[in-house]
């Protein structure tokens, strides 16, 4: 499947991507109010990959339902609909208002990279209801909130980027999520810590190749994400 911001808000059947190749479609992320891009630069390569920093923008349930909703009923894949964790109660409102759309395979919840254990488990439990849960943890710290967000109903976990900096200029920092191969041997061993106490993982990060994939699965993941790689083509 694709990651979430990978490849909008909508299955989109003209795009590089051949869909067939998916299992799944993830959402772009979705907060219950829209929120702006963030300012400034939000891009700077590394080497191995690069790092971005957009504030997750986006135009807020009810709009993004507005433009979107008919294409997910009509979507030739199952789609998970990944919404941005800021407080329980907006989050309980919009899982309950997208149970009701036709055509919505689950709900992936996005946790910022300073959560908290009792916050996570709060917004997992939050979102329990019709639909399955994935919990998108920060890669740094899955281990460490696995336990709770599956204690709370977690189904199954996946792994956002890891966030790190860029010097971009002279006593200037970008710091943000990052992208491309050179994630992957973080990737690898979060998904083996993972599997080996008993979590059921999606991988993500880094997966450029078919032999990245093959390697995630090798070590213990139900199912895999993409996320840059699908801009190159898939």
């Amino acid at each position: 499947m694709n990651a979430a911001g990978s490849l909008g808000f909508a299955p989109d059947l003209h795009g590089p991507v051949d869909l067939k190749r998916l299992g799944a479609f993830i959402t772009n992320p979705i907060s219950g109010a829209g929120r702006s891009p963030a300012h400034g630069m939000r891009f700077a390569a590394y080497v191995g990959g690069f790092l971005v920093h957009t504030g997750h923008p986006n135009p807020g349930l009810k709009i993004a339902l507005r433009r979107h909703a008919a294409q997910w009923r009509r979507s030739v894949l199952p789609v998970w609909v990944h919404l941005l964790a800021q407080d329980a109660d907006t989050l309980a409102r919009m899982v309950r208002t997208i149970e009701g759309i036709e055509g919505i395979a689950g709900i992936e919840i996005g946790f910022g990279p300073d959560v908290s254990a009792a916050s996570a488990s709060a917004f997992v439990s939050a979102s329990q209801g019709e639909l399955p849960v994935l919990a998108r943890l920060p890669m740094e710290r899955a281990l460490e909130l696995a336990e709770v967000v599956s204690a709370a109903g977690a189904s199954a976990i996946s792994l956002g980027p890891p966030r790190g900096a860029v010097s971009i200029a002279r006593n200037e920092i970008l710091q943000g999520r990052m992208y491309g191969p050179a994630v992957l041997p973080l990737a690898l061993a979060a998904v083996q810590s993972l599997v080996r106490s008993g979590f059921n993982v999606i991988g993500a990060g880094g997966i450029y190749r078919q032999e990245d994939m093959d390697a995630m699965l090798a070590a213990g993941a139900t199912a895999v994400q993409l996320d840059a790689a699908l801009w190159l083509g898939f």
